[in-house]
């Protein structure tokens, strides 16, 4: 791989066109940070769009009637729809790419994570969830992590939906069988299940959130073997609880309103009992796109701190350089201070003793 890394992302929506924007802005040298940057849709005039707006800066390929073609690229970004993204990973590993995939449908991260094996033969990686959770929820959990000395629980939840595939997902999530990680053991739950009130960074505040089908458990126990336990829930309204189980009869929005995470996670620091709690604010797609990007370039670079394999960002080494490019992208976390008060930080170090 080379400093300056050749660039596929495959999907052209929402998701696509931001990271497709997040790859072309500069480095913290005021350069480039890739080589090339190309962008693979199914729709030809939605492609015919964004060529329009990034002109000459990025390659549009059109894949509405031939195959993906893979071989000049280092690393290969997914942002196709949530269930459409194991193929092309597979098609891109075979080529000898790195890969970054967006997805946070459960049985798609689970094949994923079956490619570990053949990653690593290849020496190549292929990361599992690169968006806002899984994704920033996993970076934040790894460096709070870093903050104590055992980690036993961690418990993730998130606000939001980025664009219409997204929030069909979502509304997937909610109908579906949701996972946690108990005692050693996975345990099924029914979606919209188990209400909690959960604390998210302002504007958010206070949300019901509920059991969902979601991937975060799968991938934090996959980087943590000594967890005791693991969750994750989704917030959701009275209006969710009726219109879910119905067909969507009304399009979702072209990008969901803003959104927010929080991830805590609980050890030990010093023989007692600690909490670290971190939360972000900030619109899916926008901070979805960010992580996809930084990460993709990063993995071209050869410093994401990643062993060849297939994994969440929760295996990363050290989650602090990623976080703080993110930050510099305007993608920034907080700090639970307590008294449902969150304080951001842009270097968290600062903020937890």
């Amino acid at each position: 791989m080379s400093d300056h890394p050749a660039i596929l992302v495959v999907g052209a929506g929402t998701v696509g066109a931001r990271t497709t924007r997040e790859l072309l802005g500069v480095g913290t040298d005021g350069r480039s940070a890739v080589g090339s940057v190309s962008l693979a849709g199914r729709r030809p005039g939605r492609l015919e769009r964004l060529a329009a707006s990034f002109g000459s800066s990025v390659t549009m390929v059109d894949v509405s009637e031939r195959p993906i073609d893979v071989a000049t690229a280092d690393v290969v970004v997914v942002t196709r729809a949530a269930g459409d993204q194991l193929e092309v990973a597979r098609s891109a590993l075979a080529a000898g790419c790195h890969v970054v995939c967006t997805t946070d449908d459960l049985d798609e991260v689970r094949g994923l994570l079956e490619l570990d094996e053949l990653a690593r033969s290849a020496g190549r990686t292929v990361v599992v969830g690169a968006a806002m959770a899984p994704g920033l929820s996993c970076l934040l959990a790894r460096h709070a992590a870093s903050l104590l000395d055992t980690v036993d629980e961690i418990h993730v939840a998130r606000a939001g939906a980025g664009g219409p595939s997204c929030a069909r997902q979502r509304r997937r999530a909610l109908r579906g069988s949701a996972i946690e990680w108990r005692d050693g053991e996975w345990a099924r739950r029914p979606g919209f299940s188990g209400r909690e009130l959960v604390w998210f960074p302002d504007p958010t505040g206070g949300s019901d959130c509920y059991r969902a089908e979601l991937a975060d458990p799968l991938l934090l126990v996959d980087a943590f073997p000594g967890l005791v336990r693991a969750t994750a829930r989704l917030a959701a309204s009275r209006v969710d609880r009726v219109t879910v189980p119905l067909p969507m009869l009304i399009g979702p929005p072209v990008e969901g309103a803003p959104g927010a995470i929080r991830v805590e996670v609980r050890g030990t620091r010093h023989g007692a009992r600690h909490d670290v709690v971190y939360g972000a604010f900030d619109r899916p797609s926008v901070a979805t796109a960010a992580v996809a990007a930084v990460v993709a370039v990063a993995l071209g670079a050869g410093d994401a701190g990643l062993e060849p394999g297939a994994g969440g960002l929760a295996r990363v080494s050290d989650a602090r350089p990623v976080l703080r490019e993110l930050a510099r992208r305007g993608v920034r976390a907080a700090v639970f201070e307590g008294s449902r008060d969150f304080g951001v930080a842009e270097d968290l170090d600062d903020r937890v003793d």
